[in-house]
C-alpha cells in the first residue's frame, strides 16, 4: 500500500496556485485512475484505488500547508505504512516552471510543509516529488500563493501530467528507476 499526499492549502482562494501544486497533482491521478476523492479522514480529503496492482490512498490535507505532518502521520499510523509507500507532491521554488525532481529523502529546503511532515516522521526519508514552481522574483509569501501567468499554466497543466505518471513509475518500478526516467524532464 502507498500513500500518496499532495500538498497545498485549501479553500478556493488558493486553487490554482504555486503553493497548491501537490492538490493538482493528486487530482491528476484521482482522475487518471478513477479514484474519487470523496472522504474525509485523517484531517484530510482522501480516496482510495489501484495504481497496477498496488493500493494507494490519495490525500489532500485540510490543515494549511505549515501543519500537513499531522495529516499525514495519523494516516501512516492507521495504515501502518512503512517511509518508502510515502510519495509527497509539493511546489519547489527552486525549480522553475515545466520540470518536476523525484528524490528519495532530503532537507525540508525551506518548504514549511515538508518541515512539518519531517518533524511529525521524525525521518527525512520518504519519497518526493517536487513540481516547479519558479523562483520568487519578489516577496516569497505573494509568490507562493500567486497565481502562474497564462504561458506558466500551459507549462503546469502538462507537468502535472508528468508528475502523475512519476506517481506511477515510483509505485510500479521504484523511486531509482521513477528518478532515472523523470528527473531529466524540462518541458
Amino acid at each position: 500500500m502507498y500513500l500518496i499526499i499532495g500538498l497545498g492549502n485549501p479553500g478556493k482562494e488558493y486553487e490554482r496556485t504555486r503553493h497548491n501544486l501537490g492538490f493538482e497533482v493528486i487530482d491528476c491521478i484521482g482522475d487518471k485512475y478513477n479514484i474519487q476523492l470523496n472522504r474525509k479522514k485523517f484531517k484530510s480529503i482522501c480516496g482510495e484505488g489501484l495504481i497496477g496492482n498496488e493500493k494507494v490512498i490519495l490525500m489532500k490535507p485540510q490543515t494549511y500547508m505549515n501543519l500537513s505532518g499531522e495529516s499525514l502521520i495519523e494516516a501512516v499510523n492507521f495504515y501502518k505504512i512503512k517511509s518508502d509507500n510515502i510519495i509527497v507532491i509539493y511546489d519547489d521554488i527552486s525549480l522553475e516552471v515545466g520540470r518536476i525532481r523525484l528524490r528519495s529523502a532530503g532537507s525540508a529546503g525551506g518548504h514549511n510543509g515538508i518541515k512539518s511532515i519531517i518533524a511529525n516522521l521524525n525521518s527525512d526519508k520518504f519519497n518526493r516529488i517536487k513540481v516547479g514552481a519558479g523562483s520568487p522574483k519578489g516577496e516569497l509569501v505573494s509568490h507562493v500563493l500567486g497565481k502562474f501567468s497564462k504561458e506558466e499554466r500551459e507549462k503546469i497543466e502538462k507537468i502535472i501530467m508528468v508528475a502523475a505518471d512519476a506517481a506511477e513509475g515510483i509505485v510500479t518500478k521504484g523511486i531509482n528507476e521513477a528518478m532515472n526516467q523523470f528527473n531529466g524532464i524540462n518541458l
